[in-house]
C-alpha cells in the first residue's frame, strides 16, 4: 500500500500517490524555468494543460486568479481602495465647495428676507461655532482631560457675556415692552448688576479651580478665552445692533467684505504682479487696488437699489415683519436726495451742470466702501498670522469645502464693529422714543410724579381732541383712588 497524500488545486482535490511527489516537484521545476526564460505561463482547463487565449490579449494581468481558484500575495492590494488623482481630489472638493456655497446663500438670503429674527438666529450661531473653533486651538486635549472645569468655565463666560450684550440691546431697542412687563421689569431695571454678579462668580470658580503643576496652561485658557470673547462675541454684538437700526446696515457690511473678496480674488489673478504683504502671499497690490475700485462701483448700485426699500432702512419695530409685510417709519434723512450747489463750475460754463442731487447716503457709502477694502482685509491678515502661529491651515470644518466658519468670518466682524461706530457717529439721529420716556419716568419719577404725568399726557390728548372727556375723567378718578390706597 503506497502512501496518499492531498494537494490543493482551487476548489478541487487531486490525489496522489507518495511517489509521483518527486515527478510533480521536476514539473513544478522545468515550469518556473521556462517562465524565469520568457516562456508564457500554462494554465489548468479541464484536467489538461494548455496556453490560455486570455493570456495573449492584450491587458491581461497575471496576478487575476479568479478563475483558476489560485492565491496571491497582490490579492490584499487589490481588494484596498485606489487613491483619486490630483485632479479628481481637486474636482471632488471644488464640487463640494460649491454644493456649500448656494447652501450658505441661500441660507443667508432666506433668513434676511424671513425676518429680522431669523437673521439674529444666523449671527447667534455663528458666533458660538466661531468660538469653539478658536478656543479648540489652544487647547491641549491631554491637560484638558485631566482638568474638569477648563471647558465648562470657557462655556460659562461665553453665556455671560452673551446673556449681558444681548440683554443691553433688547433693553435699548424694546424699553416700551420689557419696562411694562411685570417679569421683565426687575431683570431690566438691574440688567447690569446681574451680569456683573454671574462674571464674578466665574472669575472666583476659576480661581478655586487652579491646581499646581497647571498654572500656566490654566491662566493662558483664561486669556485666551477673553480674547475670543471680544474678538468674536462682543463684535458680533454690534453687528446684532446693526440689525435692530436697519437690515441694510447689516447687509451692506457684509456684501461689501464679499465683494471686495470676490474681486480681489479676480483681480489678483488678471493683472497681479506684486506682493502686498508675506502673511498672504498670493495677495498682491494690483488686486487690492482693483478690489477697492469694484467694491465701491458695486457700494453704489447696492445702496441705490436697497434705499428704495422700507424694509430695509427701517428700524426694526416689529420682530414679526418680513420682505412682504414690510416695516413703516420716518426715513433717515441720508436716505432722501439732497441737492448740492457745485462750487467749482464757473457761471458762464451753461453746457456743464451747477447743481447735483444725490442722496448723502452715496457718500456715506463711498467711506464704508473704502473701509471694506483698505482696513477690513487686515483682520483677514490677523486671522492668517493667527493660524501660522499654531502651524494650522484652518480654524476647523466646520463648513464642508470652506474650513472653519471662523476663515469665513475674520473680515466680518472687524467691518460689522464700524459700520455701528459710524452710523452711530454720523448717520444716527437722536430723538425721545417712547422706550426712553417711559424709562426716564421710571427711573426718574415717584409713582405720584408718574400718576401726574399720566394726567398731563391725559389732558394734552383730550386738548388736541385725540381722546374723548370721559377718559380725563375716569384716569383722574381712578388715579387718585390709587393715591389715596397708597
Amino acid at each position: 500500500m503506497t502512501k496518499k497524500s492531498s494537494v490543493h488545486f482551487g476548489n478541487r482535490e487531486r490525489r496522489m500517490s507518495k511517489d509521483s511527489l518527486p515527478d510533480l516537484m521536476e514539473g513544478n521545476k522545468a515550469r518556473s524555468s521556462s517562465r524565469s526564460s520568457g516562456a508564457k505561463s500554462p494554465t489548468r482547463s479541464n484536467g489538461a494543460i494548455r496556453r490560455s487565449d486570455k493570456q495573449d490579449r492584450p491587458g491581461y494581468d497575471r496576478t487575476d486568479t479568479s478563475a483558476s481558484g489560485w492565491a496571491t500575495e497582490n490579492e490584499d492590494d487589490e481588494n484596498k481602495p485606489k487613491e483619486l488623482s490630483d485632479f479628481e481630489k481637486k474636482k471632488e472638493a471644488f464640487i463640494t465647495r460649491a454644493i456649500w456655497s448656494v447652501l450658505m446663500i441661500g441660507i443667508f438670503f432666506g433668513s434676511m428676507f424671513a425676518g429680522h429674527i431669523y437673521v439674529i438666529i444666523i449671527v447667534t450661531a455663528v458666533q458660538i461655532i466661531s468660538f469653539k473653533e478658536v478656543i479648540a486651538i489652544s487647547n491641549v486635549p491631554s491637560r484638558a482631560r485631566s482638568l474638569r472645569f477648563t471647558k465648562t468655565l470657557n462655556w460659562y463666560f461665553l453665556g455671560s457675556t452673551m446673556y449681558y450684550l444681548y440683554g443691553e440691546s433688547v433693553i435699548y431697542y424694546f424699553k416700551h415692552i420689557v419696562l411694562i412687563d411685570r417679569v421683565l421689569l426687575p431683570f431690566a431695571t438691574h440688567h447690569r448688576f446681574i451680569s456683573f454678579m454671574l462674571y464674578v462668580m466665574g472669575f472666583v470658580f476659576f480661581v478655586g479651580s487652579l491646581q499646581k503643576g497647571h498654572y500656566r496652561f490654566q491662566f493662558t485658557q483664561f486669556a485666551w478665552t477673553h480674547m475670543a470673547l471680544y474678538l468674536i462675541v462682543v463684535q458680533a454684538h454690534f453687528i446684532m445692533n446693526n440689525i435692530f437700526e436697519g437690515m441694510i446696515w447689516f447687509f451692506l457690511p457684509v456684501m461689501l467684505v464679499i465683494t471686495n473678496d470676490i474681486f480681489a480674488y479676480i483681480c489678483g489673478i488678471t493683472f497681479g504682479r506684486t506682493q502686498l504683504i508675506k502673511l498672504s502671499p498670493k495677495k498682491t497690490v494690483e488686486g487690492f487696488v482693483g478690489a477697492w475700485v469694484c467694491t465701491v462701483i458695486i457700494g453704489f448700485a447696492l445702496t441705490n437699489l436697497l434705499m428704495r426699500s422700507s424694509y430695509f432702512i427701517c428700524p426694526v419695530n416689529d420682530l414679526g415683519a418680513n420682505i412682504l409685510t414690510g416695516l413703516t417709519c420716518e426715513p433717515n434723512p441720508v436716505f432722501l436726495p439732497h441737492t448740492y450747489t457745485l462750487p467749482f463750475i464757473p457761471p458762464h460754463w451753461t453746457l456743464l451742470p451747477t447743481t447735483l442731487t444725490v442722496s448723502p447716503m452715496q457718500f456715506h457709502i463711498f467711506i464704508m466702501s473704502t473701509f471694506a477694502s483698505l482696513i477690513a482685509p487686515f483682520g483677514g491678515f490677523f486671522a492668517s498670522g493667527l493660524k501660522r502661529t499654531f502651524n494650522i491651515k484652518d480654524f476647523g470644518d466646520s463648513i464642508p469645502g470652506h474650513g472653519g466658519m471662523t476663515d469665513r468670518m475674520d473680515c466680518q466682524g472687524i467691518m460689522g464693529f464700524f459700520a455701528f461706530m459710524y452710523y452711530q457717529s454720523f448717520i444716527a439721529v437722536y430723538k425721545a422714543s417712547v422706550g426712553s420716556v417711559i424709562e426716564t419716568a421710571i427711573n426718574g419719577l415717584t409713582a405720584e410724579e408718574q400718576m401726574e404725568v399720566v394726567r398731563g399726557l391725559a389732558k394734552h390728548l383730550y386738548n388736541q381732541g385725540v381722546v374723548g372727556g370721559q377718559v380725563v375723567e375716569y384716569l383722574g378718578a381712578n388715579l387718585r383712588l390709587g393715591v389715596m390706597r397708597r
